[in-house]
C-alpha cells in the first residue's frame, strides 16, 4: 500500500512538472531504507510511464516547443551517459550526499526566485 501511495504521490508532483521523481527519490529514502544506486534506477523506470501520459497531455494542450526539444532530448542522452557511468563509480553514501546537496541548491533557488517574482510584483503593483 505504501508503495501504491508513493507513485500515486510522485506521479501528481511528476504531472505538475514540479520533480515526482525528486519525490519519488526521497520517499524512497526516507521510508524504504533502499541502495541509493536501486533508488535512482527505479525512478528512472517509473519517469517512462509518467512521461509518456505526461507529453500526451502536453501534445494535446500545444504546450510544446518541438524546436528546443530536440536540442534538449540531443544533449539529455549524452548526459544520461556520463551521468550513467559517473554514477556507478561513485559510492552510496556519497551519492546521497550529491543528492541532497542537489535538493538544497533547488530549495534555494525555488525561494529566491518567488521573493524576487514577490518582489516584481509589488513594484508593479506599485506603479
Amino acid at each position: 500500500m505504501e508503495d501504491i501511495l508513493f507513485g500515486f504521490i510522485s506521479g501528481i508532483i511528476a504531472a505538475l512538472g514540479m520533480g515526482g521523481g525528486t519525490i519519488l527519490i526521497l520517499l524512497l529514502n526516507l521510508f524504504k531504507n533502499l541502495d541509493q544506486h536501486l533508488i535512482q534506477g527505479t525512478n528512472l523506470i517509473f519517469f517512462i510511464p509518467t512521461s509518456i501520459v505526461a507529453i500526451f497531455m502536453n501534445v494535446k494542450n500545444k504546450t510544446i516547443d518541438y524546436n528546443l526539444s530536440k536540442i534538449i532530448i540531443a544533449s539529455g542522452i549524452v548526459g544520461a551517459i556520463v551521468g550513467s557511468k559517473l554514477s556507478f563509480k561513485i559510492e552510496n553514501t556519497t551519492l546521497k550526499k550529491y543528492f541532497g546537496i542537489f535538493l538544497l541548491f533547488i530549495s534555494f533557488f525555488e525561494i529566491y526566485s518567488f521573493f524576487r517574482q514577490y518582489i516584481k510584483n509589488k513594484k508593479e503593483d506599485n506603479n
